[in-house]
C-alpha cells in the first residue's frame, strides 16, 4: 500500500476472504466503516500511530484475528468494530478512549482479558456481550455508566467490582454470567 494513502474508506477490503496480512503505512489516519469486515483469514493487523479513528464494523467477523494493539492515537472505535472476531484473545485499549461503543467486542468468544483504561467514562450496550471466555474485567473509577447487556453472557466471568463512580447500571448488564460468584458494589 503506498504511503500516499490517508484514509482507508468504507468497505475498502470488505469480504476479502483470503486476505491474511496487510501492511498499513503511517500516512493512514482513519479506517472507514466495514473497511476490513469479514476478512476471515486476516490474522494480525498493526495499526499505525497515525490512525485516530476505527470505523463502525471495521473488523466485524474477522474470525482469524488473534491480537490487536490499538495505539494511543486512536480516540474513536466505532460500534461493532471487532464484533464476532471469534479468535481474538487479547486487546490493548489506549488511554485516549473515552467511550467503549455498543457491541464493539460482542461475540468475541475467545477474548479472555480486557483492561479498560482510566480514560473511559462509559461502556456501551452489549459491548462485551457473549464474550464467553472473558475471565477478568477491571472497571476503572473513571467509568460512570455501564449500559444494558454490556457483559451479558460472559459465562467465564467469576467476579466483578463496580466502582463507586458508576451512577448508571443498565438492565441485564450481567445476565447469563453463569460463573459469576462475587459482585462488589460500594
Amino acid at each position: 500500500m503506498p504511503s500516499t494513502i490517508k484514509t482507508i474508506d468504507s468497505n475498502c477490503f470488505f469480504n476479502c476472504k483470503s486476505l491474511e496480512n496487510i501492511s498499513i503505512p503511517p500516512s493512514v489516519t482513519s479506517f472507514g466503516d466495514s473497511s476490513f469486515s469479514q476478512c476471515i483469514s486476516l490474522k494480525k493487523i498493526d495499526i499505525p500511530f497515525s490512525v485516530s479513528k476505527i470505523g463502525v464494523s471495521c473488523f466485524y467477523d474477522c474470525s482469524s484475528l488473534t491480537h490487536v494493539n490499538i495505539p494511543s492515537s486512536v480516540v474513536f472505535i466505532g460500534s461493532s468494530a471487532f464484533q464476532k472476531c471469534s479468535s481474538l484473545k487479547k486487546v490493548d485499549l489506549p488511554n485516549s478512549l473515552e467511550e467503549i461503543e455498543f457491541s464493539v467486542f460482542e461475540d468475541c468468544t475467545s477474548l479472555e482479558q480486557i483492561l479498560i483504561p482510566n480514560s473511559v467514562k462509559s461502556i456501551g450496550s452489549s459491548a462485551f456481550r457473549g464474550c464467553s471466555s472473558l475471565k477478568q474485567v477491571l472497571i476503572p473509577s473513571s467509568v460512570k455508566r455501564i449500559d444494558k447487556g454490556s457483559f451479558r453472557g460472559c459465562a467465564s466471568l467469576t467476579s466483578i467490582k463496580i466502582p463507586s463512580s458508576v451512577t448508571s447500571l443498565g438492565s441485564a448488564v450481567f445476565s447469563l454470567c453463569t460463573s459469576l460468584t462475587n459482585i462488589e458494589i460500594p
